[in-house]
């Protein structure tokens, strides 16, 4: 599933190709949403937003196009009223006099006037937004200490949009292991330092993987395994979808678990699990 980072560079790829312009066409494939079609065409887009995992294409007559990409949407850019080749359901078409902004295999589509944003079942649940610059480590490591979250796994955690807006899960894995925090862990049995490295990573991971394209990994290291001849996938993150490879710090074994469904990687020596007295508490 694509995460936060990967949503708000499709954005921007969506922005530049239909922001500011009014639209020729614009094609639902829902039944549901047929009606608005007309009400679409001709207007201009004034915005394109992310939300999280979730992407916002507002219109100047106060309506939006909600859409959340899920396991297999995928967004395509081509030249107006062409389309790719693929075997993939068109969802969603927003057609404007030189460029189609495609959506693809997505099903959670919605159109939403300005007024249904702030109440809406998804958005209006949402926690702070990591690509946001007023987003702080202060607030987040406050945010992990919270009634509502602090007894929680890290690993589900995490994973709670209610928590943080487009976490998934490479940067579970990622944060984690930055963070250098076993998986089992609660933040009421994490040290301050480790909730403050949390913090760190959590704002810090997506920043940078949004920046360069999906690597969570450091920089310099990444550049010198990419001058290595490493690919990409074995380059660009310290720990996930890395089962059995070194670690890149301290060359043990990376393992793989299966937590909820979902797979979770980390470094058993890395993010050893300690015995302190923060445990004692939970």
């Amino acid at each position: 599933m694509p995460e936060g980072p990967e949503i708000r560079i499709a954005a921007n790829e969506v922005a530049q190709a239909v922001a500011g312009q009014a639209t020729t066409e614009v094609f639902f494939a829902f039944d549901r949403l047929k009606p608005y079609q007309k009400l679409l065409t001709g207007e201009t887009v004034t915005a394109v937003e992310t939300r999280g995992k979730a992407m916002l294409v507002r219109f100047a007559n106060g309506l939006n196009i909600y859409s959340h990409n899920q396991l297999y949407g995928k967004w395509f850019i081509h030249k107006a009223n062409s389309y790719p080749n693929t075997n993939r359901q068109l969802r969603l078409a927003i057609h404007v006099q030189h460029k189609s902004a495609l959506l693809y295999s997505a099903s959670n589509i919605e159109v939403l006037p300005d007024n249904a944003l702030a109440t809406h079942p998804f958005l209006s649940k949402l926690g702070p937004d990591p690509l946001d610059d007023s987003v702080t480590v202060e607030q987040v490591a406050a945010r992990f200490m919270e009634k509502q979250f602090y007894r929680r796994r890290l690993t589900s955690l995490l994973l709670d949009q209610q928590f943080l807006a487009g976490l998934g899960n490479y940067l579970r894995s990622e944060v984690l292991f930055v963070g250098r925090a076993h998986p089992s862990l609660r933040p009421v049995e994490c040290s301050p330092q480790q909730i403050k490295q949390l913090a760190q990573a959590a704002l810090t991971l997506p920043r940078q993987s949004y920046q360069t394209g999906g690597i969570t990994n450091n920089l310099q290291l990444a550049a010198e395994l990419r001058q290595q001849g490493y690919t990409h996938n074995q380059y660009r993150f310290w720990v996930f979808n890395r089962a059995d490879a070194p670690c890149f710090v301290c060359g043990v074994p990376i393992v793989k678990d299966v937590l909820g469904g979902r797979r979770c990687y980390f470094c058993p020596k890395c993010q050893k699990l300690i015995e302190n007295e923060n445990r004692s508490q939970g």
